[in-house]
């Protein structure tokens, strides 16, 4: 997969690569996706990344930790060598691994796995493709094995999220609640109790990725990209920009 939305500065990736999952777990995990680096003595790279407003399963030498959903823009050093396995969750696949994942906004909570961080290491100690695709296999099986089908709730959140990839110039959560038939508070305690954020904060998220994706591209203007994505006008998207970034959208296409 080619999708690099999320990722602010794609250049500064050493390795990295998004991967389909099996078609039984569709519903539970959007993607694959993995990094590896190996950086010079004193060398280190920074990853400046807008996360989607989901949580993911993440497997590294360390172990394995549930990243619960992000509030804002996330950094990370990188330095020495090194590589992480993860699945980016789907509102359904999340629920069978919190009940609660309000409760995981920016933070981390430890999963003992040992048997799953000891194989997929075994599998990336081939570094080419075939290592990814067997460590790749390794979690999705785990995965398999302890994420319950999803019920209709889950289904249902799975639905608002695709809604909201979909329907970009739809904004208001009144709106997306009448598209999917379901009252404006049936579709908070849904992305409550499946992705730990407000309907608003998925629709803001989303939005802001396509637009950070679209400044970075350079093919379109500002006032442009803010009409397409359904912003009232430059000024708000500058706005958003700014409060979730902390640089204008011209400052963003200028340093990348």
């Amino acid at each position: 997969m080619t999708d690099t939305r999320g990722i602010l500065f794609p250049s500064r990736l050493p390795t990295f690569h998004r991967e389909h999952p099996p078609k039984a777990l569709e519903p539970l995990v959007r993607w694959f996706w993995h990094p590896r680096w190996q950086l010079a003595p004193g060398q280190a790279s920074r990853q400046e990344i807008l996360p989607f407003p989901a949580s993911n399963l993440v497997v590294s030498p360390d172990g394995v930790v549930l990243a619960g959903p992000t509030t804002r823009v996330a950094h990370r050093e990188l330095s020495g060598s090194g590589w992480a396995l993860g699945a980016l969750l789907r509102p359904a696949g999340l629920a069978s691994l919190s009940t609660e994942p309000w409760r995981l906004r920016d933070r981390e909570e430890p999963i003992h796995a040992p048997e799953l961080t000891a194989r997929v290491s075994e599998a990336l100690e081939d570094e080419g493709e075939e290592g990814r695709r067997q460590a790749i296999e390794v979690m999705a099986t785990w995965l398999t094995q302890r994420l319950a089908p999803p019920d209709a709730a889950g289904l249902a959140a799975n639905e608002f999220e695709d809604l909201v990839a979909r329907e970009r110039t739809v904004v208001r959560v009144d709106q997306l609640a009448q598209l999917l038939g379901v009252s404006v508070r049936t579709l908070q305690r849904l992305t409550r109790r499946h992705v730990g954020l407000t309907p608003l904060a998925l629709v803001r998220r989303y939005r802001l990725q396509e637009a950070a994706q679209r400044v970075r591209d350079g093919e379109a203007g500002l006032a442009e990209i803010a009409a397409e994505l359904g912003y009232v006008d430059q000024s708000h998207l500058t706005a958003d920009f700014r409060e979730m970034l902390g640089l204008t959208p011209a400052s963003y296409r200028r340093s990348v």
